[in-house]
């Protein structure tokens, strides 16, 4: 059986996702698209990608690549270490990576790539740029 490539309802990168106990429920701080650095190349310390997906229903292997599209190349990958268990397309399904030590080398376009078993069912691209000393936006 085939299954089906699951929909983004959301995706979107933040400093950190809080998960409340009991509820479940997501509150992301400090949604962003734009990284401001000093200097280069850069780490940036810690993001969180928030990911709601929907028509899904299966087992799925989940993985989130980061690509420089200056480049055109893959220079990280991160995979949820257990299948995501979806029981209906009509139930949607939160995923949150939490990302540490983010290493770019020069300012451009990225974008984060959402797959499941291999299929890409969603994109958010964002910007590094060199910023100016009055603005640097959480990056030395």
């Amino acid at each position: 059986m085939v299954l089906p490539v699951p929909k983004t309802n959301a995706m979107l990168i933040c400093d950190y996702v809080i998960t409340e106990r009991g509820t479940n429920k997501k509150s992301l701080i400090g949604v962003f698209e734009n990284i401001g650095a000093m200097k280069f190349p850069c780490i940036h310390a810690a993001m969180s990608i928030y990911v709601k997906l929907t028509d899904a229903q299966g087992s799925y292997r989940v993985r989130l690549d980061l690509v420089d599209l200056g480049e055109d190349k893959t220079i990280g990958q991160n995979e949820i270490p257990n299948d995501v268990q979806v029981p209906s397309p009509l139930v949607s399904h939160e995923l949150v990576f939490n990302l540490r030590d983010i290493h770019f080398t020069h300012p451009g376009e990225y974008e984060f790539r959402i797959f499941a078993n291999g299929s890409i069912f969603g994109q958010k691209k964002f910007t590094v740029e060199q910023a100016r000393r009055n603005n640097a936006e959480g990056v030395p």
